[in-house]
C-alpha cells in the first residue's frame, strides 16, 4: 500500500508522457514543474487561477484572476463581518481565453496584470526593503451601487513552508496541481464608499490559492483556511477534501512560525438545514478539533443544466486545538476565517 501523506522532495516535471501526475503527493514548495504544453487535454478544459484572500479585523477582500478555458472569471469581493455583515462580489467574464492571459506556470515567477473595462487588477512580485512581497493593486469602477472600489495591499512572504499538492483523478489526462500560501502578513488598504479598510501586519494576513489543472466534469469540494498571530507567532491552517484521488496525500496542514505540520483527514460537520448554524471539524489523527461560528454565507448558485455552480463560502470564527508534530497543543479562539462547500458541473 502506498505511503499515506507521501511528501514529494525532488524537483521534477509534474506530468508524465500521458499527461498524468508523475508522483502524486504533497510538498512544501513547488518542486513539480507545471508545463501547460505537456497537458493531454483540449485547451478549453484547462483551468488556471490565482486567488488571494486578505482578512482584517472585521472585514475581508478577495481577488480572482482566472483562465478556465472557455471562460475567464475576474472578480473582486468585499465583506463586512462586523455588527451588520454584508458582502458583494463583482465579476468580469471573458469568453474563451484558453491561455491568452499567460498565467505563470510557477507562483514565484511572473506578474499578472488585467486591464479591461471597469477592472484594473494586478498581482506583482516585488522586493521592498529586502523583503519579498506580493503586491495587489486594484480599481473597479461601478463596483457596487455605482460606487468604485480600489486597493493597494502588500503581502510579505518570508522563506516559509507552503502546502503544495499534486492530485490525480482516476481518468487519464486529468489532474489538479495546487498551492496554498498561508501566513503572509498584510499591510495596505482597500477603499469603498468613503470607508478605508486598513491592514496591519501585526495581526492581519493574506492567503494565496494557486491552481492549475484539468478536472472531471462534476465535482464537490470542501475547503477551509485561516491565519492569526499567536503572541508574535504566525499560525495558519489549510484543510480540505473531495477533489480527485487523495490516496497519496491530503491537503490538510497546520502552519506555525513558517513550518508546515502535516495532518491526516479532516471532516467538515456542516448543519444540513442552515449553513449559518455552528459547524464542527474533526480529524482522524486528533490534531485538528475545532468549532466554527458562522457570520456570513457568501453563497451563489448558477444552474444552466449543463453548467452548474452551487457555492457556500462561509466566513466566521474558529476556536479549538491544533497539535504540532512534536505534540505541542495550540489553542486558538475566535480566529476570523472561512470554510466552504462548493459543487460544480462544468
Amino acid at each position: 500500500m502506498a505511503e499515506r501523506n507521501h511528501e514529494v522532495t525532488k524537483r521534477q516535471p509534474l506530468l508524465d508522457a500521458r499527461g498524468n501526475i508523475a508522483e502524486p503527493g504533497w510538498s512544501r514548495r513547488q518542486l513539480q514543474v507545471y508545463d501547460r504544453t505537456k497537458i493531454k487535454a483540449a485547451r478549453f478544459r484547462i483551468k488556471e487561477w490565482d486567488y488571494y484572500l486578505v482578512v482584517g479585523d472585521a472585514c475581508a477582500v478577495a481577488f480572482t484572476l482566472s483562465d478556465d478555458g472557455y471562460v475567464g472569471l475576474q472578480s473582486v469581493s468585499l465583506l463586512e463581518l462586523g455588527e451588520h455583515p454584508w458582502e458583494h462580489t463583482e465579476t468580469i467574464l471573458d469568453a474563451f481565453p484558453m491561455g491568452k492571459f499567460h498565467l505563470p506556470g510557477n507562483s514565484s515567477a511572473g506578474d499578472i496584470v488585467y486591464d479591461k473595462g471597469r477592472l484594473q487588477l494586478s498581482y506583482c512580485l516585488e522586493e521592498i526593503e529586502g523583503k519579498r512581497v506580493r503586491h495587489i493593486r486594484g480599481n473597479f469602477a461601478d463596483f457596487y451601487q455605482k460606487k468604485p472600489f480600489s486597493c493597494d495591499i502588500v503581502l510579505e512572504e518570508p522563506d516559509m513552508d507552503t502546502m503544495v499538492i499534486a492530485t490525480p483523478w482516476d481518468k487519464d489526462g486529468h489532474f489538479y496541481y495546487n498551492q496554498k500560501i498561508n501566513c503572509m502578513r498584510a499591510s495596505g488598504w482597500a477603499d469603498y464608499d468613503g470607508k478605508r479598510y486598513v491592514f496591519d501586519p501585526a495581526r492581519h494576513f493574506g492567503t494565496l490559492d494557486w491552481g492549475r489543472g484539468v478536472w472531471t466534469y462534476d465535482n464537490t469540494w470542501y475547503w477551509g483556511s485561516g491565519n492569526c498571530d499567536l503572541d508574535g507567532h504566525a499560525f495558519g491552517f489549510n484543510i480540505g477534501y473531495g477533489f480527485g484521488n487523495t490516496k497519496a496525500a491530503t491537503e490538510n496542514v497546520i502552519f506555525y512560525d513558517g513550518v508546515a505540520h502535516k495532518i491526516d483527514d479532516v471532516t467538515f460537520h456542516i448543519p444540513q438545514d442552515d449553513y449559518c448554524k455552528p459547524w464542527t471539524f474533526s480529524s482522524s489523527d486528533g490534531r485538528f478539533e475545532m468549532e466554527f461560528m458562522p457570520i456570513l454565507d457568501r453563497s451563489a448558485c448558477m444552474d444552466y443544466k449543463l453548467i452548474v455552480s452551487d457555492q457556500h463560502q462561509v466566513f466566521g470564527k474558529m476556536s479549538g486545538v491544533a497539535v504540532l508534530d512534536d505534540g505541542t497543543h495550540l489553542h486558538i479562539k475566535d480566529v476570523l476565517c472561512f470554510a466552504e462547500k462548493v459543487h460544480n458541473r462544468y
